[in-house]
């Protein structure tokens, strides 16, 4: 039979920024052997076994979000995902085991990893980049196809001057950590965020604008190399801090310094002139959840580390 026996454009599709066309499968009736692994994986129940062979459940619960799991795990090719950003081209072979790292040498590396904020001179080069950028892909995701967007300020001129055009706009919006603000705002807020405000937001403002006007930079600390990793309004609000968090330990791998930076994201946010700062930095969406990694090669290296621990770590 030929490969297109079975196909079915389902009804439904959960939206992105980024696509909000239906996702598409397509089996090959004459390649598939009625293994049943892709019934077993599809967790949106798509897909069923009749007859011995797979077919079309008409049911689904939200629709094929394109997730590729029922396209990566037929051992025969039966299946094709096409749409929201995907298709066959996109299958890869995994690396043997063999070639992962294993528990000791991924804690060694977690061990290492300190947040570093002296960089040298030395420009992190674009394959670098690039890796660092391709290890972050690999970052699991709400909903495909992924939602976070990267903003890549790749050299220390890039990143200064976006340092001074950040302060120069925490400047402009001062009155958003005054003293009469924040006593407003506290009924409304709660306790803990108004010690927020007034403990950590409110200095770190005002040391950011501070220290820029003397010529030093304590937002991005001259770092050669910063990405911003944030998303839209459709995104999980915990995508952008995972892939950040992968291309820190990609840069950590690669031998560079690296340092989550968190007092950015908040700022930027909302507002008429939060929205002109994102336009002029091409920052398509405002975003619930964000972050900003620097990255260099270290001007210093640390001998120790330190032990932290959890609040709590409760068994139920």
């Amino acid at each position: 039979m030929g490969p297109n026996t079975n196909k079915y454009t389902l009804i439904m599709a959960i939206p992105t920024s980024r696509t909000r066309e239906k996702g598409e499968i397509i089996l090959n009736e004459g390649k598939c052997n009625g293994c049943g692994l892709c019934v077993t994986v599809c967790k949106d129940f798509g897909l069923q076994v009749i007859g011995k062979k797979v077919v079309l459940s008409g049911n689904p619960v939200f629709g094929c979000i394109a997730c590729g799991h029922c396209m990566a795990i037929c051992p025969t090719g039966a299946i094709e995902i096409h749409g929201r950003e995907l298709s066959p081209a996109d299958l890869f072979d995994l690396p043997e085991r063999g070639r992962a790292a294993n528990y000791d040498q991924l804690l060694n590396l977690l061990k290492s990893r300190r947040s570093l904020r002296e960089f040298t001179e030395k420009p992190v080069e674009k394959t670098v980049i690039d890796k660092i950028i391709a290890a972050s892909l690999t970052a699991p995701m709400g909903i495909p196809p992924s939602d976070v967007h990267l903003m890549v300020l790749g050299s220390k001129e890039k990143v200064r001057q976006f340092s001074r055009d950040f302060c120069t706009f925490l400047e402009s919006i001062k009155w958003f950590v005054s003293g009469w603000f924040i006593a407003l705002m506290r009924p409304f807020w709660g306790k803990s965020n108004d010690e927020m405000f007034r403990q950590f937001i409110k200095p770190v403002l005002e040391i950011y604008v501070d220290s820029m006007k003397k010529g030093v930079d304590l937002v991005t600390y001259d770092a050669p190399l910063a990405i911003y990793f944030y998303g839209s309004p459709y995104t999980d609000p915990a995508d952008p801090l995972i892939a950040a968090t992968y291309a820190m330990l990609a840069g950590e791998s690669l031998g560079l310094g690296t340092c989550m930076i968190g007092g950015i994201h908040p700022f930027i946010q909302y507002g008429k002139k939060s929205k002109k700062f994102r336009e002029k930095y091409g920052i398509k969406f405002q975003s619930r959840e964000g972050l900003f990694v620097l990255f260099g090669y270290p001007k210093i290296k640390y001998a120790k580390g330190i032990r932290r621990t959890f609040a709590s770590v409760d068994f139920v």
